[in-house]
């Protein structure tokens, strides 16, 4: 059948709006990469996904039980370097007025330059601490995320926080939000209170604050927030009766013990390294917590011991540990070591545990978060 001319028009017309959608798609493609490319490697200095690329397999799936967040999966690119948070931190200093140079920096331990966004604000005179607290009490509460007023010092050149006892009065104030935890990233939402509420005490005041882009700001908590996820794995061991039975509860709280463990008062048995902070946890394979009088009359079917990788500074030597607690407690009680999945604990399964411990906490590190750290622990709170 011979075509007319119309229906060739039709054709043409058709090739041409598809051709037309194609370029304007990758335009858009373009202007999003470039977008990208400024967020994450210009002033913010945040490019913790460096190195980072979706496709990769499950990490270990079979012998750890993640936290809450959904684990995005990420293998190694070989040409890209990931920064550190050193790099976002003199990012930041950077772009301070000459003034702020000579002041000492912020802690970081509740003004961090990658785990906050953080605020500033100056006043032609010295503010009262209370009459700030005031102003913010009412938006500050409807965060989720924690909230730290800091003040300089001016006589010791010393940034610190303020309480609601404080009644100083300052004249450089900073207010950090955190940006990520477990529960995940900052809402454009929340950020949006954030802002607002930093610029009502501004105004209220006469103090004069700098905004960044909060866009930039939601990316970027965002991105913190996949790179966590993809390194936040809990290993956990169980030791259970070996004929299926019943740990009776008082020699097991006198096995803990004598292994260095202390029961707390959440009912939890904790190791805890010489600093006091902790490096694994044992549990109560069931419902019922392990409390300091039921225990006594407690009968368990197992043990479950937990060591969760981004709060332990050095992984292999909690893990090891960890590992010989639980063979102590399965030969003390009569019980066997198996896994997440009730598989019995072969030597490959304890490898494969070690090597990925150390990959992860590996991760962390060039991703600029240190195992154990306080960045860490904040992030992984």
């Amino acid at each position: 059948m011979a075509i007319s001319e119309l229906q060739i028009a039709l054709i043409g017309a058709g090739a041409a709006g598809v051709a037309l959608v194609w370029g304007y798609n990758v335009w858009q493609d373009r202007q999003h990469r470039k977008t990208a490319d400024r967020i994450f490697k210009g002033g913010q200095g945040d490019a913790l996904l460096a190195g980072e690329e979706a496709g990769a397999a499950p990490a270990a799936a079979s012998l750890a039980e993640p936290g809450e967040r959904q684990e995005p999966h990420f293998g190694e690119s070989a040409d890209a370097e990931a920064p550190d948070a050193g790099d976002a931190a003199a990012a930041s200093a950077a772009e301070l007025p000459a003034q702020e140079e000579e002041s000492s920096p912020l802690p970081e331990e509740c003004a961090d330059p990658v785990a906050d966004c953080v605020l500033r604000l100056t006043a032609a005179e010295p503010l009262p601490a209370p009459a700030v607290q005031a102003m913010q009490t009412a938006w500050a509460a409807e965060l989720s995320k924690p909230l730290h007023w800091l003040v300089r010092d001016e006589a010791e050149n010393v940034w610190r926080r303020v309480d609601a006892q404080d009644t100083g009065r300052y004249r450089e104030w900073a207010a950090a939000l955190q940006l990520v935890d477990r529960r995940g990233p900052v809402s454009d939402g929340e950020l949006a209170r954030f802002f607002d509420g930093v610029q009502h005490v501004a105004r209220q005041t006469a103090a004069t604050v700098e905004l960044p882009t909060r866009g930039e700001i939601v990316m970027r908590a965002a991105s913190l927030d996949e790179f966590c996820a993809a390194v936040d794995i809990q290993f956990v061991l169980h030791v259970v009766e070996a004929t299926g039975g019943v740990f009776a509860g008082t020699k097991l709280r006198g096995v803990a013990e004598a292994a260095g463990l202390a029961l707390e008062g959440d009912g939890v048995f904790r190791a805890r390294d010489e600093a006091g902070r902790e490096l694994f946890t044992v549990a109560n394979l069931g419902a019922e917590r392990l409390e300091a009088e039921s225990i006594k009359s407690l009968a368990t079917h197992g043990l479950t011991l937990s060591m969760d990788v981004p709060r332990v500074s050095d992984g292999a030597v909690a893990f090891d540990r960890m590992l010989a607690i639980a063979r102590q407690l399965a030969a003390a009680l009569g019980g066997v070591l198996v896994d997440a999945q009730r598989a019995p604990l072969s030597d490959a399964m304890i490898d494969a545990i070690r090597a990925k411990t150390a990959e992860l906490q590996q991760r962390m590190r060039d991703g600029g978060i240190a195992p154990g750290s306080t960045r860490a622990l904040r992030l992984f709170s």
